[in-house]
């Protein structure tokens, strides 16, 4: 079968899964278009992360595997744009020295970096460096911390962070369209972390490269769940404004059930399937816009360029490539769609839980997406993010049935009986692996291959 014909195939089937769910009410399917539509729009916000890491390791090989910190800090943005200023952090000057000290620290990096590139060596540089970041980190932390422990002292059982630059206050829920402006911003965040990170890490071997951004995703985490003033930490936000209507509204807006009993369904089912069909809109139309970059980029020069930089570094640098820069322009690419991606996961959510960023979720399962469907390939990428997000879903059911089918004949409490059912709920993992494994054996350049 030549590519051509297998992507839309490939397509069609994975189509086909979701409408099932929608519709057929047998076998692991529900039957229910809530469920359906509730997988498809984090099958599309995988979609979007798998894009992402496509282009960092399809386009020029790089092995990040820090994917979870760009996704949180997309999140994070969310909450700094959609949700409106703490009341008193602002007001009463707490949140304004954590900016002042935070300026301070930056002020701080850039007078040690100028001091070094513009002194001559010897030990009056060396002096000048020590003083300077020795005394600008005391001086930042006595100004942070003050700011840091009067914030997080206005009312923590609530609030105890600085907020967003949401302008609604209590009514901040009817600015929704905050959230969307809060996707670009995520990505910027992210580009930013990106840069900085590349700045430092990208000169590393793969594997080592691998190690640093594992453990630069891991810090970003932390902080997300110890500073308290910026987002609340495990405390959590809650409570997020969004773009799409609220089930309640609906429920209660008479054109609204009029439409829905024309349709014969009851308003409640009805305003959670349009909440879900509004969501679906406006990701794949994220998804859509971001396609046809990657597809513009990988057709281009660059893209050309980006590919034989990967396949040798050293035949590039030869004809007179910067190796250096052009990974760290891909990295900062790859990691904004990433953060992105967490933006819109967070508004999906509709809350922002720092505990819930896990590596397993957010690195393997993204890596798998990108190996099963193809890396260097686009559509692949988006077709491994359907499918392996339908299978990551519906694997327990799946398990579940396998279990009672091979031990339909036995006894209630027979231990192998009781071993299998229990086990069904970790079917995930093994599933995972196992399709990995097929992958590998059988299409080891994926489902749809780079052309």
């Amino acid at each position: 079968m030549t590519q051509s014909m297998r992507a839309p195939l490939l397509f069609a089937f994975v189509a086909i899964l979701f409408i099932l769910e929608g519709t057929a009410n047998f076998w692991i399917f529900s039957g229910s278009w809530n469920t359906s539509l509730g997988i498809l729009n984090m099958a599309l916000i995988s979609a979007i992360m798998a894009l992402g890491v496509n282009l960092q390791w399809g386009y020029a090989g790089l092995f990040n595997i820090g994917i979870m910190g760009f996704v949180a800090l997309g999140g994070l943005a969310t909450v700094l744009v959609s949700m409106p200023p703490a009341p008193g952090a602002w007001a009463a000057g707490g949140a304004w020295q954590i900016l002042l000290s935070l300026v301070m620290g930056a002020a701080t990096i850039v007078a040690a970096v100028l001091v070094w590139s513009k002194m001559a060596k010897g030990r009056a540089r060396n002096l000048t460096m020590l003083v300077l970041l020795v005394g600008g980190f005391f001086l930042f932390r006595f100004v942070f911390d003050g700011g840091v422990e009067f914030v997080e002292a206005i009312t923590p059982a609530s609030t105890g962070h600085i907020g967003g630059l949401n302008p609604g206050g209590e009514a901040y829920k009817d600015f929704g369209w905050l959230t969307i402006i809060a996707w670009p911003v995520g990505g910027l965040i992210a580009a930013g972390a990106a840069w900085v990170i590349g700045k430092t890490a990208l000169g590393l071997r793969s594997d080592y490269l691998a190690i640093a951004t594992l453990g630069i995703a891991e810090i970003v985490i932390a902080v997300l769940k110890n500073e308290d003033w910026l987002a609340r930490g495990v405390k959590n936000i809650n409570g997020l404004p969004r773009p799409v209507p609220y089930e309640i509204d609906l429920q209660s807006d008479p054109g609204f059930i009029e439409r829905a009993a024309s349709l014969g369904m009851d308003p409640t089912t009805a305003s959670t399937i349009f909440v879900k069909l509004g969501y679906m809109v406006l990701f794949t139309i994220v998804l859509l816009i971001l396609l046809w970059l990657a597809q513009r980029a990988y057709n281009s020069p660059w893209g050309r360029m980006m590919r034989a930089i990967r396949d040798n570094e050293v035949a590039a640098e030869a004809m007179g490539k910067d190796v250096t820069a052009r990974h760290l322009q891909i990295f900062i690419l790859g990691s904004a769609i990433c953060g992105i991606a967490g933006a819109m996961m967070t508004t999906l959510d509709g809350q922002l839980t720092p505990t819930s960023y896990q590596p397993l979720r957010y690195t393997f399962l993204i890596w798998v997406m990108v190996i099963v469907g193809g890396s260097g390939n686009n559509f692949g990428a988006i077709l491994g993010g359907f499918l392996i997000w339908w299978l990551w879903v519906q694997v327990e059911p799946i398990g579940l049935w396998l279990s009672e089918t091979l031990t339909s004949g036995m006894a209630e409490d027979n231990w192998f009986r009781i071993r299998m059912l229990d086990a069904s709920a970790h079917m995930r993992l093994f599933s995972m692996g196992l399709v990995l494994l097929l992958v590998l054996r059988f299409s080891p350049k994926g489902l749809l291959p780079e052309k």
